[in-house]
């Protein structure tokens, strides 16, 4: 037995769970202990924290440091989200934390902290794997912002994030709540454009029948919803009547009618206008609440991670379905990328004792080859720089914001003359920059065997032979192209590996 502790530094509190994971057990939560900090209050209207609420922090994760130690963990992993990512001061608070408590402090980007959000809900097994087979929309309300993900029979089709989060919200109207008595509406209206956008770009005619909802508290308003019932699930007819009874309830009232801090109550009206608006807007028809945070997703990711959990859905499968939807949405060639897919693949694998590299860069390699030619929706003329832009500023959900720069990269140097370490050391560390230069030498090799894109080969074959990849190829079409082609594209290949690719053609019958 494993016991694991997952600490998540949030927005307007910090929070820490103590697990015990095992083979034959599973995974089980044993305590759960919460400390207030509005961190993001001043993240957000100010750009930085105080020494005095770094301070505070420090004390808590002390305190939390002292909890671990009865419990004797065996590991643990602390993650901070929005409100230390947003922070211009970020690299002395991390000095600061890590000198004073012992903690190295993990800031996920925003595409890092929802997958870990999305895997919280895979921690709930079989009622997750039944319910993402209908059209779902995951909704992960935040203190800084809030993303919404939709499914469709078991694949993730788009993950949008929309910087409205319940206390970045609060922030923005922290000048007027005093002064009105149109808070609902005022809300309504600052999310109201986000989720009209949302729905114009990427619902169309996909049906949501359920939200799953991801956010602090909602398991109560579910309950509330439900008449104190212990139920995880409300249908939109009872949470619009929970609604129509809490819209009138100053703060107090709410925590003391719906059980929850006083402190919580004040971000409780901003969340239920959301969830309100987006089952309107999506005409959704269940709400299920698991009753999860991010604390749940750093041990499942743990566990599954560890051997010590198997899990039967493919998260790496999401990812890739994302970039494909992506690449949907700027016209990609679905075949030509297909095919580059398959070729960057099976080189890569077969050169795994020459490139060193793991399961994750092979995963970044994919990426690249599926949005390799996305630029050529805005420019066929400046296809590489278009495309390294999409892929910077488009968010990928699972990666993190290093690993998008090299995608970018990879595709970028796929056309354009590869850049020495000397020229773009300002911007890259070493191993990144090595990474990027493998990475790109097998992508510009795979796109040559392809490059009239007409997928010609039925088969290939990839074989290491002393200083040579022997590629062979199995096709009776003409190879003129590829093959005349071949050698100048593949130079960089020869130079990265000093290895050179040969192509060969074995005639089918």
């Amino acid at each position: 037995m494993t016991v694991f502790a997952a600490i998540d530094i949030g927005s307007y509190e910090v929070g820490m769970k103590i697990y015990e994971i095992s083979i034959k057990n599973g995974m089980r939560e044993i305590d759960y202990i919460r400390r207030r900090i509005e961190l993001g209050k001043e993240a957000f209207a100010d750009g930085r924290i105080s020494p005095q609420k770094v301070d505070e922090l420090c004390r808590i994760l002390t305190e939390f440091a002292v909890i671990m130690k009865g419990y004797r963990t065996d590991a643990s992993r602390v993650c901070a989200t929005s409100a230390l990512r947003e922070s211009e001061n970020l690299l002395i608070i991390l000095d600061q934390i890590r000198v004073r408590t012992g903690f190295a402090v993990e800031i996920l980007s925003n595409s890092e902290q929802r997958f870990l959000g999305y895997k919280s809900i895979a921690s709930k097994g079989n009622e997750f794997n039944k319910i993402i087979q209908k059209g779902i929309a995951i909704v992960d309300i935040g203190g800084g912002s809030t993303q919404i993900s939709l499914f469709d029979k078991d694949s993730l089709v788009t993950t949008q994030n929309i910087r409205l989060g319940t206390l970045r919200m609060r922030q923005k109207l922290s000048s007027i709540i005093d002064k009105t008595t149109r808070f609902e509406e005022i809300v309504e209206e600052l999310v109201n454009r986000e989720i009209y956008d949302f729905k114009k770009l990427f619902l169309k005619d996909r049906e949501i029948k359920n939200i799953i909802a991801v956010s602090d508290y909602i398991k109560n308003m579910v309950r509330k919803a439900n008449e104190g019932q212990n139920d995880s699930f409300v249908t939109r007819e009872k949470y619009m009547e929970f609604f129509g009874k809490i819209r009138t309830m100053n703060s107090e009232q709410m925590s003391t009618y719906i059980g929850v801090p006083s402190e919580g109550a004040s971000l409780i009206m901003t969340s239920a206008i959301v969830y309100k608006r987006l089952f309107e807007e999506l005409n959704a028809e269940l709400i299920w609440a698991p009753g999860v945070n991010l604390d749940d997703g750093i041990a499942y990711d743990f566990a599954v991670g560890s051997g010590l959990i198997q899990t039967e859905h493919d998260f790496e499968n999401d990812i890739l379905a994302a970039a494909k939807n992506i690449g949907k949405r700027y016209m990609y060639d679905k075949g030509h990328s297909q095919m580059l897919e398959k070729l960057t693949t099976e080189i890569f694998d077969r050169m795994k004792k020459i490139h060193g590299l793991s399961k994750r860069e092979r995963l970044l390699l994919q990426i690249a080859a599926i949005l390799h030619d996305c630029g050529k929706y805005i420019s066929m003329s400046s296809v590489s720089d278009c495309s390294y832009n999409i892929i910077m500023s488009t968010e990928i959900i699972g990666i993190s914001h290093r690993e998008r720069e090299v995608v970018a990269n990879v595709v970028k140097y796929m056309r354009e003359d590869f850049r020495y370490y000397e020229e773009i050391n300002e911007k890259i560390d070493v191993e990144t920059y090595l990474l990027i230069a493998k990475l790109t030498a097998i992508l510009r090799t795979a796109n040559a065997l392809d490059r009239s894109h007409k997928q010609k080969f039925k088969d290939i074959k990839v074989v290491l032979k002393e200083k040579q990849l022997v590629i062979t190829v199995d096709t009776i079409e003409n190879i003129d192209l590829e093959s005349g082609l071949f050698n100048r594209k593949t130079d960089f290949f020869e130079e990265v590996y000093s290895m050179k690719p040969v192509i060969k053609q074995r005639k089918g019958i």
